[in-house]
């Protein structure tokens, strides 16, 4: 296989050439590092590339594969990381003048389990800063830029992830997902991103945003490497208050098991007449819930609650909660602040405690709504992520927070796993998306729908992003 290949190969592809002696890490890896110095300079995904730990972590790999210690699926295989997961001697900014010169004493859990299977770090990407709000740019890093039309944003705010996976220079990013972090960038750039269930894998050493909405998951090319990457870092953590003590789950083995006999619920009163949304994506979605129809599952229409109640349960658990973690530094340095940041952040102020408990007893009520109704039926629902292909950065006003229309925040507010799959591209040659939802900890039956998702629709959108096209 050429060089000018490499970046089309799966975890699970590499890592078979890894360990037949093919290829090596040290390859893999120094194409990867090109392909960085050659695209970013247009998308701005990287705020640093770690060069020499990804050479040291690469010739490391080789030398273990060769004395027969094999670390595990991502042994070998290059990563990054968004900015704000520390890592242990390597700045970590969270895209923020508050943070430019920090550097972390110790990995985050996320670094630290992805460096003992034998992950290749390539660097840090670019965020919103501190996961919220954007894309700005009066911070220290420009904002990243979407590979299918660099005019166009990638969402957020793990923006710097959907960028590198969508161009081909890393396999896997990690984000975060507090209202849609990890499923915005993946929806807008056309990859597969995946919002474990709440508690699932570790977020000790990682910025919080919301204590009780944070996620942590990745972004990746396939559904399969998101189920590798996902069964590596899923854990008890008893140093994280939100770590669940649940077995390890086998996520892998039943991908190919098809969705015959899987029941599916489509909730289109969440998204039916929701401001924004694409004909484009209605149809979408109408597509994919046809195409697990014809792979045999029972595809019918549900209810949940209305998408608003959803989203303003969880802007205020957010914001309170945001405003909390950020109090000290609003007072004493709020100038160190970007615009967009501090203009979202400070409403937080004026939110009462009743306010949020409120918001948590709503919360409750839209869990069991989710869990002991709809999901008690059905196996998993398919619904709206993104309600239109990406904005671009010319409707982004600079000077006040950006519209867009997405619906993530529901599965925040209950914690169950979600995933965004691509759904073809618009007619402006923009991805199109659905969401897939599971029940909690059931991973592995929302990634065995999600890769039918995947087959059904192969040929939807099987084009390069404009960026890669022009290679």
């Amino acid at each position: 296989m050429s060089d000018a290949k490499l970046e089309d190969l799966s975890i699970a592809e590499a890592g078979a050439k890894l360990r037949d002696g093919s290829l090596t890490s040290a390859t893999l890896t120094r194409h990867a590092l090109d392909r960085i110095a050659k695209l970013d300079g247009a998308l701005h995904a990287f705020v640093l590339v770690t060069e020499e730990r990804a050479l040291e972590d690469a010739a490391r790999a080789d030398a273990e594969l060769a004395a027969g210690t094999d670390h595990g699926p991502m042994h070998g295989i290059p990563y990054a990381l968004k900015d704000i997961y520390d890592t242990a001697g390597i700045r970590t900014t969270c895209h923020s003048k508050l943070l430019i010169d920090n550097v972390p004493g110790r990995d985050s859990v996320v670094a630290a389990k992805l460096a003992s299977g034998g992950g290749v770090l390539l660097g840090k990407l670019a965020t919103h800063e501190f996961a919220m709000g954007g894309p700005s740019f009066d911070l220290p890093f420009p904002p990243a830029r979407n590979p299918w039309n660099t005019g166009h944003i990638t969402g957020g705010s793990s923006s710097g992830s959907g960028a590198a996976v969508a161009a081909g220079m890393v396999r896997m990013a990690m984000g975060s997902d507090t209202g849609g972090s990890i499923r915005g960038p993946a929806a807008y750039c056309g990859t597969v991103g995946l919002k474990p269930t709440y508690g699932l894998i570790s977020r000790r050493g990682v910025f919080p945003l919301s204590y009780t909405l944070d996620h942590c998951g990745p972004l990746t090319r396939s559904v399969e490497d998101a189920a590798i990457t996902t069964e590596l870092l899923a854990g008890f953590d008893p140093l994280d208050p939100a770590s669940a003590d649940k077995p390890k789950a086998d996520l892998r083995s039943g991908l190919e098991d098809g969705v015959a006999g899987l029941r599916i619920g489509m909730p289109r009163n969440l998204y039916r007449d929701a401001e924004g949304l694409s004909p484009e994506v209605y149809d979408a979605i109408e597509r994919v819930g046809q195409a697990l129809e014809a792979a045999g599952a029972i595809v019918e229409e549900v209810t949940l609650p209305d998408y608003a109640l959803f989203n303003a349960c969880g802007r205020v658990i957010l914001t309170a909660e945001a405003f909390a973690i950020h109090e000290k530094d609003l007072r004493e340095r709020p100038e160190d602040y970007g615009e967009l940041f501090l203009m979202r952040i400070v409403t937080g102020a004026a939110i009462s405690s009743a306010d949020y408990i409120q918001a948590q007893r709503l919360r409750r009520e839209l869990s069991l709504a989710v869990n002991r109704e709809a999901l008690k039926t059905y196996d998993v629902l398919l619904t709206a992520c993104a309600l239109g292909p990406a904005p671009a950065f010319a409707d982004c006003p600079p000077d006040r927070p950006v519209f867009w229309p997405i619906q993530s925040m529901p599965f925040n507010v209950t914690g169950n796993p979600a995933l965004s799959m691509p759904a073809g591209l618009s007619t402006s040659g923009l991805p199109l998306s659905a969401q897939l939802v599971g029940r909690p900890f059931d991973e592995a039956t929302l990634l065995r729908v999600g890769r039918a998702v995947e087959k059904a629709t192969a040929s939807w959108g099987a084009t390069a992003p404009a960026l890669l096209a022009a290679e």
